[in-house]
């Protein structure tokens, strides 16, 4: 079993700035894309950042320019650091980690429980 722990959300006035962080743990082989999400209206979650093992970043529109994605595979762990935020970037924040648990493994999903960020003065 792969464990996914996050920490670093909180209350935080607009214009302040967060580091969120997600660690997995457990039986892991090797880790590919990591990433972070958050509920938006119409869909189940919107992407916010993701960064593959080389990596490569991408972001959403919306977040651009304000929040930066990093990886420490050594801790397997990934971070959102999150300036200038604004009052919509509240939501519950979601890390999302691709693994695979052996060399020839398939590749398999695992969300963590969501960290809460509030944005508000």
């Amino acid at each position: 079993q792969v464990r996914l722990v996050e920490s670093g959300g909180g209350l935080v006035q607009p214009g302040g700035s967060l580091r969120l962080s997600c660690a997995a743990s457990g039986s892991i082989f090797s880790i590919n894309d990591m990433g972070w999400y958050r509920p938006a209206p119409g869909k189940q979650r919107e992407l916010v950042a993701t960064i593959t093992s080389g990596n490569s970043t991408n972001y959403a529109d919306s977040v651009k320019g304000r929040f930066t994605i990093t990886r420490d595979n050594a801790k397997n762990t990934v971070y959102l650091q999150m300036n200038s935020l604004k009052a919509e970037d509240t939501a519950v924040y979601y890390c999302k980690v691709a693994y695979r648990r052996t060399r020839s493994d398939d590749e398999y999903g695992c969300w963590g429980q969501g960290t809460q960020v509030t944005v508000s003065s």
